[in-house]
């Protein structure tokens, strides 16, 4: 499985479908003193909150990152010895709560939010590429949207709509709001939107690196942040798809959809939703071979990802990683709740499934 692009299968051009991201360039990482303009025009600058209220510790260490069963895609491989500096990380998931108090005190709009502009659109295009009509180039997002019956899993377009008006406030898109869900997760942010939280947070999204090793919760080559048992064994552990995907979920594990953060076991780190739920943003951007030149150069310290994204799926798209699953993930689809698996996605996507947490640096 992949995520997908912002734009996908929506605007049929030139024979196939826009499956490209609606602004180009790469977004600077933010630096939580300075006050920076971010996409969409807005100034965002440090709230001035320093505690780690919220947070929880994670100790550095050296592990083995990368696949832990047959089940790993040819990304996960090789297995390699990275070493982390102990850093702080949010126990959940950012909230509807949290990034509402945000929007609050910025006036950010999300990704989802704008407007396209097809003059930036346009450059990622084969050219040529006709303009699509104006009533298409409109605010939306991507909804999960499950049809009634097994459907080719080739075909992605079979649950998930451009929805017109879905947004972090209205995740289903107009009609729907997040009235009683201010405890759940936020979804429907960009890689930018994530960012410029983090900004006004004084925080930053993890290293693909930290992000994996605070999911393995001190355990040694485990499959699961709790370990190796199965996900459908014994008792649910995470929210994920429980039975047939995507169009019957027995809701086993007590959700249909999105879950409240906390509703499941933490880790050996006290961090919960390690797995499922939400996908979460790090700030890596995305190389199918990345794992391969970090192999090479042997005991890495501290992994930034690598300096650019290629994905030859997509070599136009300019992709960040993205971890942990979702309550979509099934293994008939998508294992994304190992702690191994690794996706992408293109930085300005935003999905039903998509949200994030952040990190502090140790001083």
């Amino acid at each position: 499985m992949k995520l997908i692009t912002r734009m996908l299968l929506v605007l049929p051009l030139a024979g196939s479908f826009l499956m490209q991201a609606c602004n180009s360039g790469k977004s600077k990482t933010p630096v939580a003193s300075q006050a920076d303009a971010v996409p969409g025009g807005a100034v965002i600058r440090f709230n001035g909150d320093t505690s780690t209220v919220g947070m929880v510790r994670v100790p550095g260490g050296t592990f083995m990152m990368g696949a832990d069963n047959d089940q790993a895609d040819q990304d996960e491989y090789p297995k390699h010895q990275v070493t982390v500096s102990a850093f702080w990380i949010d126990e959940h998931e950012v909230t509807n709560a949290q990034f509402a108090a945000f929007v609050k005190a910025t006036g950010y709009q999300t990704t989802a939010e704008r407007k396209p502009d097809w003059e930036e659109l346009r450059k990622q295009l084969p050219p040529g590429t006709p303009k699509p009509d104006d009533s298409q180039l409109v605010p939306a997002s991507l909804v999960f949207s499950p049809p009634a019956q097994p459907v080719d899993l080739n075909d992605f377009s079979q649950w998930w709509s451009w929805v017109p008006g879905a947004n972090w406030r209205h995740p289903e898109g107009p009609g729907s709001d997040i009235t009683g869900k201010e405890n759940h997760p936020v979804v429907h942010v960009s890689w930018d939107d994530a960012n410029a939280y983090c900004q006004w947070a004084g925080k930053r999204l993890p290293t693909e690196a930290e992000w994996e090793f605070a999911a393995r919760g001190g355990r040694e080559n485990q499959i699961y942040p709790w370990g190796n048992e199965h996900i459908e064994a014994g008792k649910p552990k995470a929210n994920s798809w429980n039975g047939h995907f995507p169009d019957k979920n027995t809701s086993k594990d007590g959700f249909q959809g999105l879950a409240p953060v906390k509703s499941f076991k933490a880790n050996g780190y006290k961090l919960y939703d390690m797995a499922g739920n939400v996908w979460e943003w790090c700030s890596d951007w995305y190389r199918n071979d990345y794992y391969a030149s970090v192999a090479r150069a042997g005991g890495v310290i501290n992994p930034q990802g690598p300096a650019d994204s290629y994905d030859p799926e997509e070599p136009s798209v300019p992709k960040r990683v993205a971890r942990g699953g979702s309550f979509m993930c099934n293994d008939s689809y998508c294992s994304g709740y190992r702690v191994a698996r690794r996706m992408k996605s293109s930085y300005d996507s935003g999905l039903s499934n998509m949200g994030f947490r952040c990190v502090r640096s140790e001083k």
